[in-house]
């Protein structure tokens, strides 16, 4: 347990708005959690919650209709297995993956505008965007130099990644590396040079 006895000259917690919460669960929740915990999944139950806290907020998970349709801003989400899209993107002629990601880079760019209210294609917003492609299930993105990095892509085709990215972020991009992890560099913003 936690010593709730505070020393005056102790720093203060977090927030002094922080309450503590009581959430009662049913014992095969509380067995399903203590299993995620004793694999080492999960670090802990309060984590745990706070991870489950942050997901819903950042999926807007309020938003869900009823299982099976949920809208995130202007976009109507679904959960589809990776191995069917892969079907779908193998359909596509070669010579058209970069001209059809750049279309679904402009799809995403105006989704994440009208939800996050953030203008995808300055670099500035690159954080939010990444986290938000990671919290669709997008991939793991990061920005290293003049490097774009893409670990555990849901699509496996790297030309339609790199036209997805250029619609998205609108730069110019080179291939570095075109299986997982794939790596772009950035020759330049489509509005200038790097």
């Amino acid at each position: 347990m936690l010593d709730t006895k505070r020393n005056s000259d102790a720093p203060r917690e977090k927030s002094e708005e922080a309450k503590r919460t009581t959430v009662i669960l049913e014992r095969g929740e509380r067995e399903f959690i203590e299993s995620l915990i004793k694999e080492g999944k999960e670090l802990g139950i309060k984590p745990l919650i706070s991870k489950m806290l942050d997901i819903y907020k950042s999926m807007m998970i309020y938003d869900w209709h009823f299982p099976g349709e949920y809208y995130y801003g202007i976009s109507r989400t679904a959960f589809v297995n990776v191995e069917l899209l892969n079907i779908l993107t193998q359909q596509i002629p070669k010579e058209k993956w970069p001209e059809v990601g750049e279309k679904m880079g402009d799809a995403l760019k105006v989704s994440i505008q009208s939800t996050l209210g953030v203008d995808a294609s300055k670099q500035e917003n690159w954080e939010a965007v990444f986290k938000r492609l990671k919290v669709q299930g997008f991939g793991d993105f990061y920005l290293k130099d003049k490097f774009l990095l893409l670990k555990t892509p849901f699509i496996h085709d790297c030309e339609i990644w790199k036209g997805i990215m250029e619609g998205l972020l609108d730069v110019e991009l080179e291939t570095r590396n075109s299986v997982p992890p794939l790596v772009f560099e950035i020759k330049k913003h489509k509005s200038g040079s790097v």
